[in-house]
């Protein structure tokens, strides 16, 4: 018997990270239904990133700016939907996030209980952080029958396909050589309590370059001046935050035969080229949000007082990033 095309709708999380391991649900719903069409509503930003996931069919977007709750807009859209879905799968907690397809009509509304969602959701489900102690455990979760998904037996690890055009353009666009490389992410939109200091970035990649290594250091336009610091004085050390869109960092990081990254969106799309991650972990946990890859080494100092999960050292010092030396994360390349 041939498998019925289920029409489902993903409502995605608003973070990069989230989005990459969002495609951990994708994967078992493909898995349990090869037939199912998956589409994916997002942020803007997440567009380049959902085009490189195979099992996602279209992405569809909100024209509403950063924290707005844009009604008007959020009602086109549904209205545009109507009809289109079977199911849809609600990753955000929040009241709002649940609205379009609640006003689309989509007849089975899955996700989390929150912020009084007994109406826009046909189907809640309730969040026992114990059992699912992981952000990827939670998506998958919901993709499963409640008795399967509590906690899944099975999470398929995010595989972000990669475009060797693109790498071969960007290549001799930015000027990089043909040296083997290892890419730095030193930013981290959470705070700088899950930032390693600029300064032992700088000498790892000092350490790097005196072995034969280019260095790239990737991030955001606000990465710019970390990135300006990490490559100061320094040959084969370059400098591209924001230089490069989404979808080259993708390209770029499965280029490097390593990366040196903090707790951040980047980490997990490194994890997701399948390079081997060298995760800086601070003020958080890397049992909540670990990299979703076999090829990882975790390097935490696990001080009595983290992870605290704080943005900024509440007591001043950030000692659990501070006091991890270089040396440490280079014996370990």
């Amino acid at each position: 018997m041939s498998e019925v095309p289920e029409r489902i709708l993903v409502v995605g999380p608003s973070w990069v990270g989230d989005m990459v391991m969002a495609q951990s649900l994708f994967k078992t719903l493909k898995r349990h239904n090869g037939a199912a069409v998956i589409d994916v509503m997002g942020p803007r930003w997440s567009l380049p990133i959902l085009a490189r996931m195979p099992e996602v069919r279209h992405a569809l977007t909100l024209d509403t700016s950063h924290g707005q709750f844009g009604l008007k807009a959020r009602w086109q859209l549904a209205r545009q939907l109507r009809g289109k879905y079977d199911r849809a799968i609600v990753l955000p907690r929040s009241w709002k996030s649940a609205l379009v397809p609640f006003l689309a009509g989509i007849p089975r509304r899955t996700g989390f209980l929150g912020e009084q969602r007994y109406v826009v959701l046909t189907e809640r489900r309730t969040l026992d952080r114990k059992v699912l102690d992981q952000t990827v455990k939670r998506f998958v979760s919901l993709g499963l029958p409640v008795e399967d998904g509590m906690p899944p037996s099975e999470i398929p690890v995010p595989s972000l396909e990669r475009d060797p055009d693109n790498l071969a353009s960007l290549v001799t666009t930015l000027g990089l050589s043909s040296a083997p490389r290892i890419g730095m992410m030193p930013g981290a939109e959470y705070g700088p309590a899950k930032q390693w200091p600029l300064t032992h970035y700088h000498a790892l990649a000092a350490r790097l370059v005196a072995k034969g290594y280019d260095v790239i250091v990737l991030g955001g336009p606000k990465d710019v001046e970390a990135g300006e610091v990490i490559a100061e004085g320094q040959q084969g050390v370059f400098n591209l935050c924001g230089k490069t869109r989404l979808a080259d960092a993708v390209d770029l990081l499965g280029s490097c035969e390593q990366v040196v990254t903090n707790d951040s969106g980047l980490m997990h799309v490194a994890a997701a080229t399948g390079v081997r991650i060298h995760a800086i972990y601070g003020s958080s946990s890397p049992a909540y949000t670990p990299p979703l890859t076999t090829d990882a080494t975790i390097h935490t100092l696990a001080l009595s007082c983290s992870p605290c999960f704080e943005r900024k050292c509440p007591l001043g010092h950030t000692d659990c990033l501070n006091k991890l030396s270089v040396e440490r994360i280079a014996a370990s390349m």
